[in-house]
């Protein structure tokens, strides 16, 4: 994408989240859905498809261009990116990753139109950081795969139209290995989901249970096909790794807007006669906020540039998302200091971004993940 398409790009989705969206938070919040002529708008400006390559219909924004406008989304609630987040992410990353052409032409442009919602099928009950747990299991049965298991917080679900689940076809298999993705459309015989789930934080971002009993799988819905069965778990550590950064940009773009709501609220908020932005212990808070914001800000885009030029697509990420989901939890807690009671109360923006950003330090791999994957990247076999 060029400079110029790209500018025009994240100015359109600026003006949309701050015009269209930062309005309804509240409703959102409350109804724990995002309004259908949202969810239509979304689909009309391509975002169901940022992050496809063009040929399938998509943006094709690389990493640095997909973090710019995981900024500007993250200025408001988390569950407008979520509509289309894994379509672009975890789980279009799946087919862009491991995809057969046969699989990527039949369901990549459906992913970038927003005709099709996709889930993340990886996470369960004792199988969530790490996989080498997981128990859905996936055995041969003439020329399909039948699965038999259940997965747990599964974003979309609730509206999926065809979900990603990773299953175990090698039970003999140690640890990591042995460990297959499947495309599994909405509707087949034996997929059930379960009711949402009622989250601290993230309304309007749908997560739920979804249960494989039996579930028949034609061969063609083995991510990759035939060849390299078992590579499902290195499918899912690219996936993940491309969303890391992809979370982080967000994180950064959420602490802006805290950043925003913090210095508003300091200028208008008056306490003794003045306004508290002379109080130079509220002066610091909001330092603090700006100095993570920026030093956030400049990882994420670092990252971003060494992840496009394939020097590190492992630890760079990993800390990126570590620095950024910490830092996004520290400078909520600031923004409700800076508000007083008020900043405790239902219907102030701080108190929903306070609830919001716990989930970021939680998924996609949690803060002590990231660390083991940092520190053994540094330290290699030594860590091991």
């Amino acid at each position: 994408m060029d400079a110029e398409d790209l500018a025009a790009v994240l100015a359109s989705v600026r003006d949309f989240v701050r015009t269209r969206v930062v309005p309804l938070e509240e409703r959102i919040d409350d109804e724990n859905a995002v309004p259908p002529e949202i969810v239509a708008a979304c689909k009309a400006m391509g975002l169901y498809g940022f992050a496809i390559p063009e040929e399938y219909g998509g943006l094709g924004m690389n990493l640095t261009e997909e973090a710019q406008l995981a900024f500007e989304l993250g200025w408001t609630t988390p569950a407008l990116r979520s509509l289309f987040g894994t379509n672009n992410g975890i789980a279009g990353q799946v087919l862009l990753q491991g995809g057969t052409d046969e699989q990527r032409k039949s369901w990549l442009p459906r992913l970038a139109s927003g005709e099709v919602t996709a889930s993340f099928g990886l996470t369960e009950a004792d199988a969530g950081s790490d996989p080498s747990t997981l128990a859905t299991r996936a055995r041969r049965d003439g020329p399909d795969w039948v699965l038999d298991g259940s997965k747990r917080y599964i974003t979309n679900a609730p509206v999926a139209d065809v979900i990603m689940v990773f299953a175990r076809t090698n039970r003999e298999a140690p640890g990591n290995r042995g460990i297959s993705a499947f495309l599994v459309p909405a509707g087949t015989p034996g997929l059930s989901i379960g009711p949402k789930d009622r989250k601290m934080g993230q309304a309007g971002a749908w997560t739920a249970d979804v249960h494989l009993d039996g579930v028949r799988v034609p061969a063609d819905g083995l991510v990759g096909g035939e060849a390299g069965v078992d590579r499902g778990f290195r499918i899912a550590a690219k996936c993940l790794a491309h969303g890391r950064a992809h979370i982080a940009a967000l994180c950064v773009g959420m602490a802006g807007r805290l950043v925003h709501e913090s210095v508003e609220f300091a200028r208008t908020r008056r306490q003794g006669g003045q306004p508290i932005a002379s109080f130079q212990l509220v002066q610091g808070l909001i330092a603090d906020s700006m100095t993570d914001h920026y030093a956030g800000r400049a990882l994420v885009l670092e990252v971003a540039r060494a992840y496009d030029a394939g020097t590190d697509r492992v630890a760079g990420p990993a800390a990126a998302k570590y620095f950024a989901s910490e830092m996004v939890g520290r400078v909520a807690d600031r923004a409700v200091q800076v508000h007083g009671g008020a900043g405790y109360m239902r219907g102030v923006a701080v108190e929903r971004f306070f609830r919001d950003a716990r989930l970021f330090r939680i998924y996609e791999g949690t803060s002590q993940i990231q660390q083991v994957i940092i520190a053994r990247q540094a330290l290699g076999d030594a860590a091991r």
